[in-house]
């Protein structure tokens, strides 16, 4: 059996408004086409989540609903305030508790970034892979039929909005 986990770094966020606490930081227009862009990805590669766990900050939200936009899905997405700067051990807590075939994760930076590099058996050959971009994306497979049984998966994809605009 196979299960599949997407991890996604929300998309790119701002700063505009100098009164907003770090987890009320919006998207930019440049991060809500990112994030409509990672879900057309997404779906054109048929990459599509049975469940979806995010951050509950607003840039992480706002990630998740692009991102299924771009999914033709509705939002069913359970935003946790675990995932809110959470570490990679948080991270893979979570993970490990979850049923579903394939799992789509939002969260920051470092934690979501160091899950997917200590996740990943072997690493994408992708320059940007070890700083993790905003809206990075890697799915990757895991040949376990639970996920509280997973080690490390094989990397299928991993993807930046950059790559999508050439």
């Amino acid at each position: 059996m196979s299960l599949t986990l997407i991890l996604l770094r929300h998309a790119k966020s701002g700063w505009d408004d100098p009164i907003a606490s770090d987890h009320e930081r919006t998207l930019t227009d440049r991060g809500t086409r990112d994030a409509h862009a990672i879900g057309a990805w997404l779906r054109q590669h048929r990459y599509l989540p049975d469940a979806a766990l995010s951050s509950d900050a607003t840039r992480t939200r706002q990630t998740m609903q692009g991102v299924l936009s771009g999914l033709n899905q509705p939002d069913q997405t359970q935003y946790l305030s675990a995932l809110y700067n959470a570490s990679v051990d948080t991270i893979l807590r979570l993970i490990k508790r979850q049923s579903a075939k394939t799992l789509l994760i939002c969260a920051h930076n470092p934690g979501i970034g160091f899950a997917a590099q200590q996740l990943a058996l072997t690493p994408p050959q992708h320059q940007r892979f070890d700083d993790y971009p905003t809206a990075a994306t890697t799915v990757m497979r895991f040949d376990a039929a639970d996920w509280s049984d997973i080690r490390q998966g094989t990397v299928t994809d991993f993807v930046i909005p950059a790559d999508l605009k050439q």
